[in-house]
């Protein structure tokens, strides 16, 4: 697939973000309830929402670079690859955050972004191409920092980064590894 589809791809789950948290800002975070909502029903929607609801444009700008920048590593697999390990992610991490998480909203694509993080460190290890180890230590060196997400911080879903974190890890063993998805 053309880099063109691929990039076009992410600037429109970029765009997705953006004008979610315009309409968000507009009606007074009115979006925000359909986040994810530990060990309750209503709360499960937020496995599908959550990654697109930020609590203010601050939390979403924070989170648009990492989120386009290691989602352009992750598609270099392709769209169709790109969508398998994000949707794999947001649900295995999301559904992680509803089962042992703190009762409270969850929002933001940062649980995504750990978990891309993750995906593409552990595909470094999986494939061990020079490409991909490469990849993964320039990744590993520039979100470095992304390792005090982990600490708690109030009002910060640390969860939803240490389940992200742990979702792409599975996910990279999932596909990488000599695992059945790993033939497909």
């Amino acid at each position: 697939m053309p880099t063109g589809t691929r990039t076009r791809c992410v600037l429109l789950l970029v765009a997705i973000m953006i004008a979610v948290q315009a309409i968000n800002t507009l009606t007074g975070n009115s979006l925000v309830h359909h986040g994810l909502v530990p060990r309750t029903l209503s709360g499960l929607q937020g496995l599908v929402f959550a990654p697109f609801l930020h609590g203010s444009i601050r939390h979403l700008v924070s989170n648009l670079l990492p989120f386009a920048v290691l989602s352009g590593l992750v598609i270099t697999e392709g769209v169709r690859r790109y969508f398998t390990v994000a949707v794999l992610i947001a649900l295995l991490g999301g559904s992680l955050v509803w089962l042992f998480g703190r009762a409270s909203v969850h929002v933001g694509a940062s649980g995504l972004i750990f978990g891309l993080w993750a995906y593409v460190l552990a595909r470094g290890w999986y494939q061990r191409s020079l490409g991909s180890v490469l990849v993964a230590l320039a990744v590993a060196v520039f979100y470095a920092s992304l390792v005090f997400g982990f600490i708690p911080v109030p009002g910060v879903s640390f969860e939803s980064h240490m389940a992200g974190a742990v979702a792409g890890v599975l996910v990279g063993w999932l596909i990488h590894s000599k695992t059945l998805l790993a033939k497909t």
